[in-house]
């Protein structure tokens, strides 16, 4: 349940770069202090930083899964999950894939729509099988 708390607040914290256009490291210590565990800032943090230091690179692989969209044209939720997500599989050898794109999808689903959760489900269900995540 900590990783899911610290996920949603990685989810925030990235909506305020993108959104908001707010420093990083000001929006990560806004969002993180006092409200969440030590262990959950953690791994808030890791995600939030990873996912800002890799941007363009994440970006690039999830553009040809995007069919008829574009990173950029996508909720900002939606664009933020799927980066999140990615950074995850990618990065975060530990955590199954099928239990990141469960949360993705769970994430979605609670701020976005039904709809959109189906779309992140796709997509990274997508990048999971094919060979791009051996690169």
């Amino acid at each position: 349940m900590k990783r899911r708390i610290a996920r949603e607040c990685a989810l925030k914290v990235l909506f305020m770069i993108d959104v908001g256009e707010n420093n990083p490291e000001e929006a990560l210590h806004n969002m993180t202090r006092d409200v969440i565990s030590l262990q959950a800032q953690g791994f808030c943090s890791t995600l939030v930083r990873g996912v800002v230091s890799r941007k363009e690179e994440l970006s690039v692989k999830l553009s040809p899964y995007l069919i008829n969209w574009r990173l950029e044209r996508l909720a900002p939720v939606v664009r933020n999950v799927l980066l999140m997500a990615l950074f995850e599989i990618l990065y975060m050898e530990d955590i199954p894939a099928a239990v990141t794109i469960n949360e993705a999808v769970e994430l979605t689903r609670l701020y976005q729509d039904e709809e959109s959760s189906r779309f992140v489900n796709a997509v990274l269900d997508g990048l999971r099988l094919s060979d791009a995540m051996l690169d």
